[in-house]
């Protein structure tokens, strides 16, 4: 089976434009292919993890990622899925940003000996004056044929700026400057890119000739791929100072059950003739088909090690012991009241709840526990003894848990 075959078999392509040419490309490692990234946090997050995980299947085949930061198109803002403008970001923002990725990408991507490129649109886009834009760029679009693209149309109700209607035209661009740069052949992106990367592979072939070769494929995105990244408090993101790995482990543990194996075909490594054997299980054996979900994608990202460690207090937890690994907060005596701490307090400190209004609400509906113990009285308290040593496991609804000790 090639690569191209396992990427199919995996469920992860959608739409390709050349399907026999990109097949050629990339199970005889020809490919220098392109994703995009939009450097709008200082960390990656969950929802990058299918392109994460590409580039890395696709390397190991012999291909040559480039992952492409969005600085240029960042100024401008991408109105996929969005019903409102996005929020204007400084140069030294963006830099900082592109740097923590790289840092990132780095367990996934192999950047040494130029197998693979981490390059900013910036580096283009800001040069062109815009009478060049117009001559150049513009002359190859119809703004009719733009107006039916998807990520547009969400955006038409409420207003699209004309700063944001130039995003297509940036993103096509982009494709165009890696192609002559760098030889890029092709293109991969999400189900929401599809007009935008479409319009890349028309102006390469518009201005350099139809037997330019450019090609897209987009990425089949499950039931979970749009809220991929996203929980009850936001982003699950790969950097462990913004989500330890025990919340991270704990994220993918929780996965529905339609959705786990299809995660495990689609995010994991293991071969597909294993993974094949776990479509017949059911009840507690997609317990089991999660743990290694979990596991394997915590080591990805954070090493065998916190994924071991994650894996054992997170199996403690649930066995009603104490898991020193999982997250922890940490009280002082200022959180203190005569000598305690109430229930609502906690759980604010802890981080569990936004407000006393939402902890009030969490208690009395019956979504809170200590120590495995469901907790009703809203002036439940309690002292710094019982803080101490490994302190008490916090619980507030089916996944989220804190370790509160004294310090």
């Amino acid at each position: 089976m090639g690569i191209y075959e396992e990427l199919k078999a995996r469920g992860l392509i959608a739409q390709v434009t050349d399907e026999e040419e990109i097949r050629e490309l990339i199970n005889n490692g020809k490919a220098t292919f392109y994703i995009g990234f939009d450097p709008t946090a200082d960390s990656l997050h969950v929802g990058h993890f299918m392109a994460l995980c590409l580039m890395k299947r696709l390397q190991e085949a012999g291909n040559k990622p480039i992952a492409l930061i969005g600085g240029g198109t960042a100024m401008v803002g991408d109105p996929s899925g969005r019903t409102d403008m996005r929020q204007m970001m400084t140069e030294e923002t963006i830099q900082y940003n592109c740097d923590c990725f790289k840092k990132q990408m780095s367990r996934f991507i192999d950047f040494s000996e130029g197998k693979a490129l981490m390059v900013n649109n910036a580096d283009w886009l800001k040069d062109l004056n815009y009478i060049e834009v117009l001559r150049e760029v513009g002359a190859h679009f119809s703004v009719n044929r733009m107006l039916t693209a998807e990520c547009y149309k969400q955006r038409m109700e409420k207003g699209l700026s004309f700063l944001e209607f130039n995003y297509m035209i940036m993103q096509s661009y982009d494709f165009y400057a890696l192609f002559q740069k760098y030889g890029c052949n092709l293109q991969f992106g999400g189900d929401d890119q599809w007009s935008n990367m479409l319009g890349g592979t028309e102006l390469i072939r518009r201005k350099l000739g139809k037997n330019a070769s450019a090609m897209t494929i987009t990425l089949l995105l499950n039931s979970e791929g749009k809220k991929m990244g996203k929980t009850q408090k936001g982003a699950v993101w790969l950097d462990p100072e913004k989500t330890s790995p025990f919340e991270f482990y704990q994220y993918w543990r929780n996965v529905a059950d339609a959705d786990v194996l299809k995660c495990i075909r689609m995010l994991t490594f293991l071969p597909l003739e294993e993974i094949d054997k776990m479509d017949s299980w059911e009840g507690a054996q997609l317990n089991q088909a999660k743990e290694i979900l979990a596991y394997e994608l915590t080591k990805m990202v954070h090493g065998e090690e916190e994924a071991k460690k994650s894996m054992e207090a997170a199996r403690a937890l649930f066995g009603q012991g104490t898991a020193a690994d999982m997250p922890t907060a940490e009280l002082t005596a200022e959180d203190m009241a005569d000598g305690k701490v109430d229930i609502l307090t906690m759980l604010l400190k802890s981080g569990l709840v936004s407000s006393k209004s939402d902890a009030r609400r969490a208690v009395t509906q019956g979504g809170v526990a200590v120590d495995g113990e469901k907790v009703e009285d809203i002036y439940a308290a309690f002292t710094a003894e019982d803080l101490s040593g490994d302190g008490i496991v916090l619980k507030k609804g089916k996944k989220n848990f804190r370790r509160v000790v004294m310090r």
